[in-house]
């Protein structure tokens, strides 16, 4: 599969680890999550959940309110629950 905008293929062959990396930055606010292919059953499956997972933060962030053009304390907790489910 081809990486798209805030989502990246991570595929190491000294590593473990091979999944999608799902990573977006708003009002100052950084944002990460790794989506590995052994806990979602495949690189399919781990990539339709960063692509879920993406979707729901970009509605969230979106939508959110800003305190000095920034994310508030509550957004960022929301965002950080919402990453933490997916």
């Amino acid at each position: 599969m081809k990486s798209i905008k805030n989502l990246t293929r991570m595929t190491y062959e000294t590593s473990a680890f091979q999944g999608w990396r799902l990573a977006i930055t708003r009002k100052g606010s950084a944002f990460t999550r790794y989506f590995p292919d052994k806990k979602y059953g495949g690189e399919n499956e781990s990539f339709a959940a960063a692509e879920a997972a993406l979707a729901g933060l970009k509605m969230l962030l979106e939508g959110a309110r800003l305190a000095d053009g920034k994310h508030t304390a509550t957004t960022t907790r929301k965002v950080e629950k919402l990453l933490k489910q997916a």
